[in-house]
């Protein structure tokens, strides 16, 4: 975990912003404080933070209590004794560097900081019994385990022996979808070519791929979970004794009119399990991709940087996900971006997600059946190349969102730009002159809250480099100076636009209602639940419309005003692709609009507007 060496005047700034490291504030005036070792493993099951003794938090800030000499010396006497008696704690994590103390007028502070524990750690917990003695970290503070989050953590602490590995005695190949393994043998030889498995028979191409396996200290075998999952039969699947939560959902939102423009789940119509799934889902993922034209030796490419970073993030869900948790995996297409949602704890800290490098993976026979048909990085470079492959499209980062109760993890790839001219545009017309006295990763801020409707201190790791920290001060700037408002909830803030009266973010302008029903309605993302475009400038069109109405309408929510084809889709309710080439192409062709980007028409980013405007 990477910390400053902070003052105290640096750790009171960022107590009063909050958001950034995580942090705790404990008096410890009239003694080491019992709680400190709940939030100690709280920390450590999450993603650590820093606990701070001498200080004491109340609704009107943060006011330091002080900590005698004697008293410093004794707490760290307590604390070191403490971490070595497995009667208090499970696991020390602490270093002589991770406790530090810093003076001030009455006194001293004494600061700890627990680093993230890591997979294998997992779980800290007080006294010698993990049940209802492990605690976690969310938006409230500390809470304490349920004995299902415990036992999922047990289960994730062995790399060796992962979830998918285990052996599912009493099943056999009748539970195998024959279709599944011919199709997933025709993929894997137009990817390996003659791959020597590829002459083995099922049971020994099970046995290479992990879905059939032998324990040599038991001497039980039989198919895995893994198996199961990939080829099996969704009866076998969600049999009580293998996974009986497996549910899978792919949900398209194109048409803010209707529900879902298509959905693809278990529906009895088709064998669900993770092959056939991703066998009918990526065709219509990719589809959501404009292609630019390439050439590579002479040859059309149509798989982009944009698409590998795509099928990245698909595979990802598919074999990170913890199988025994809440509500499946759910993967959305939606008119300005892709998601993907999996049930499950996210196996690195989020600092080292963002690092990238460090392969954890949940289902590692999963991972490597997918590998051999050209699915998903092993190398721990799978983070690196999501984030590459947006980048190259100009597009803003991915981000991830983490949530607890029920634990899921979800990667969010939004196809926005950076800044795109007409949000400058935007905040050019509301803060006039004084947004040229802004800092680029200012502008960005202030951009950010303008797309998605609010920015955050995590967030904005996405973009900049700065550390944390600096980053809280750069908001709490924005907020002084007034181009901001703080939602003031200390840990976790966000921010809005001053007196916003821009009209909805643009992601809320091409929002369709996402809120999750069905099987998984357990879990709302904060991205969760989008309506549809502004439309209080015009009435939607209905279904079918007469063209030359069409038109009327497409000239008039362009005029004045740049918008790309799946913004302007978006407003009129319609598909993105099909839109573009029945009215979009003829109309600039026809004089009627015109192009940002004249002189490259296939820009991923191509935005249109009525001809003859001057903006």
């Amino acid at each position: 975990m990477t910390m400053k060496n902070f003052t105290y005047e640096e750790i009171l700034q960022a107590a009063q912003i909050g958001e950034t490291t995580d942090w705790e504030f404990k008096s410890a005036k009239g003694g080491f404080p019992g709680s400190f070792w709940e939030t100690y493993s709280a920390m450590a099951n999450t993603d650590g933070g820093t606990i701070v003794l001498g200080l004491r938090e109340t609704d009107e800030g943060i006011f330091p209590d002080g900590l005698s000499t004697e008293k410093v010396s004794q707490y760290k006497k307590n604390l070191w004794d403490d971490l070595h008696n497995r009667s208090t704690v499970s696991l020390n994590l602490l270093q002589n560097q991770n406790i530090r103390e810093i003076p001030i007028a009455d006194g001293y502070l004494l600061v700890i900081t627990v680093p993230p524990a890591t997979r294998k750690q997992r779980p800290v917990f007080r006294t010698t019994n993990p049940i209802g003695n492990t605690y976690r970290r969310n938006h409230e503070g500390d809470y304490r385990c349920t004995e299902d989050e415990i036992r999922r953590m047990f289960a994730d602490s062995d790399p060796d022996i992962t979830a998918d590995m285990r052996i599912l005695p009493e099943f056999t190949f009748s539970d195998i979808d024959t279709a599944s393994i011919a199709q997933y043998r025709q993929r894997f030889r137009s990817v390996k070519g003659d791959h020597p498995w590829l002459s083995l028979d099922d049971r020994e191409l099970f046995e290479k791929l992990g879905g059939w396996r032998r324990d040599r200290k038991t001497g039980e075998e039989g198919l895995t979970i893994a198996g199961i999952l990939m080829f099996g039969k969704y009866q076998a699947i969600t049999d009580q004794y293998a996974v009986p939560g497996y549910f899978v959902d792919y949900r398209e939102k194109l048409d803010p009119s209707v529900r879902w423009t298509d959905r693809l789940y278990p529906d009895g119509t088709w064998e669900p399990n993770l092959f056939q799934f991703y066998q009918r889902v990526w065709p219509k993922l990719s589809q959501g991709l404009p292609v630019p034209f390439q050439l590579e030796q002479g040859i059309r490419k149509d798989d982009t940087p944009a698409h590998e970073s795509l099928r990245e993030s698909f595979v990802n869900s598919l074999i990170h996900a913890d199988y025994r948790g809440t509500g499946g995996v759910v993967i959305e297409r939606q008119a300005d971006r892709f998601v993907f949602d999996n049930p499950g704890i996210l196996l690195v800290s989020l600092e080292q997600y963002r690092r990238g490098g460090i392969s954890e993976c949940r289902n590692k026979s999963l991972q490597q059946m997918f590998s051999m048909i050209g699915g998903g990085e092993r190398a721990g470079s799978g983070v690196d190349k999501i984030k590459a492959g947006w980048n190259s499209r100009h597009w803003r980062s991915p981000w991830l969102t983490l949530n607890s109760n029920p634990d899921r993890v979800q990667l969010s790839l939004p196809m926005i730009s950076l800044i795109p001219d007409n949000v400058l545009m935007d905040l050019k017309n509301k803060f006039n002159d004084r947004l040229s006295t802004l800092k680029p990763n200012e502008i960005q801020a202030l951009a950010t809250a303008r797309i998605e409707g609010s920015v955050s201190n995590v967030r904005l790791q996405e973009f900049v480099d700065d550390h944390p920290v600096d980053i809280s001060r750069m908001l709490q700037k924005l907020c002084e100076e007034g181009f901001l408002v703080s939602d003031n909830k200390k840990r976790w803030s966000t921010y809005h636009l001053s007196n916003q009266d821009l009209g909805p973010s643009l992601f809320d302008q091409l929002k369709s209602d996402s809120s999750h029903n069905g099987p998984d309605s357990s879990h709302n993302g904060p991205d969760s639940s989008h309506n549809g475009p502004d439309s209080s400038h015009f009435e939607k069109p209905k279904k079918r419309v007469p063209p030359a109405q069409m038109r009327n309408i497409i000239l008039q929510i362009c005029k004045g005003k740049f918008l790309t084809f799946s913004e302007i889709a978006a407003l009129v309710g319609r598909e993105p692709r099909a839109f573009r080439n029945q009215y979009l192409t003829p109309m600039v062709r026809e004089g009627l609009l015109q192009l940002r980007y004249p002189d490259s028409p296939n820009r991923p980013d191509q935005s249109y507007t009525t001809a003859g405007n001057t903006l």
